[in-house]
């Protein structure tokens, strides 16, 4: 079991969360998780809520293969207003914000958000495990070969798993330095993975347990899934519970997903089946 203090707001984690992915962008890549106005958004955010979730994470960029970055000025105006209107209409809602950017993660915690998530690690931005200290709210540290512009350019690792698992080692040490005290680790499926890369730290994600540290696996709807199936993202529903439910047998604490009454249903059947 884990606890996270959610700037203020204390989360418990004993049994397997769920976290709705809402983008604020147009240019994701599953179209149906694009939401470009405070209506859409809000409605989003109420389904999601009523299905069960337990974080709302809004995203203000995409950073799919090769997308454009924006700067923290840009990513701000997207998201700014949706982090404030969410926070004022559901006050007890967890809301994590999807920022490399440390200008925005202080002010979107300042409107009411309280956990960032960072596909960088703090790679992208020097400043990102100082701010997130002061802030003193939840980190998710993601990691990530290569930035959202190289990282499918042919992935390499001589042992994927060793290689992220090392890499989560030095951060964590880095985290605690620098006074952040609530990690969370992601292993960034598709970023700067190949579909075997991701299998196989699918099929070891048991042990990332050793990191004694909540792990978060994001693997809705991506193209691992889509690819070996031949389909489109928005026919990956099914492909995406199975390998959220193995991702659930293997050790997985948090589940980033599109789809949360899915998930969640997940969740209820492999918490049955442990116990």
């Amino acid at each position: 079991m884990f606890t996270l203090n959610c700037n203020g707001k204390l989360l418990t984690v004993k049994s397997p969360l769920v976290m709705g992915a809402i983008n604020i962008t147009p240019d994701s890549f599953y179209e149906g998780s694009r939401f470009m106005n405070s209506d859409a958004v809000l409605r989003q955010a109420e389904k999601m809520l009523e299905e069960g979730a337990d974080i709302l994470d809004i995203g203000g960029q995409s950073t799919r293969p090769g997308s454009t970055p924006l700067n923290d000025e840009e990513e701000l105006k997207r998201i700014i207003g949706p982090v404030m209107l969410l926070h004022e209409k559901f006050p007890g809602a967890i809301i994590s914000v999807d920022t490399y950017h440390s200008k925005v993660a202080t002010e979107t915690v300042a409107a009411g958000a309280s956990m960032v998530n960072d596909i960088s690690a703090g790679n992208m931005d020097n400043k990102m495990l100082g701010t997130v200290a002061k802030l003193h709210v939840p980190y998710i540290c993601m990691h990530m070969q290569g930035t959202p512009q190289t990282m499918q350019k042919e992935p390499h690792y001589e042992n994927a798993t060793k290689e992220v698992l090392d890499f989560f080692i030095a951060k964590i040490d880095a985290c605690k330095k620098a006074g952040v005290h609530d990690v969370i680790i992601d292993p960034g499926f598709g970023f700067g993975k190949t579909i075997a890369h991701n299998f196989e730290l699918l099929r070891n994600l048991s042990v990332f347990s050793m990191m004694e540290r909540p792990l978060l696996v994001g693997l809705s709807r991506k193209s691992t899934i889509y690819k070996l199936l031949g389909i489109s993202a928005s026919e990956a529903l099914n492909g995406t519970t199975v390998m959220n439910t193995i991702a659930l047998i293997n050790g997985a604490n948090i589940l980033r997903v599109h789809d949360v009454k899915e998930a969640k249903e997940a969740v209820k059947l492999v918490a049955a089946m442990n116990n």
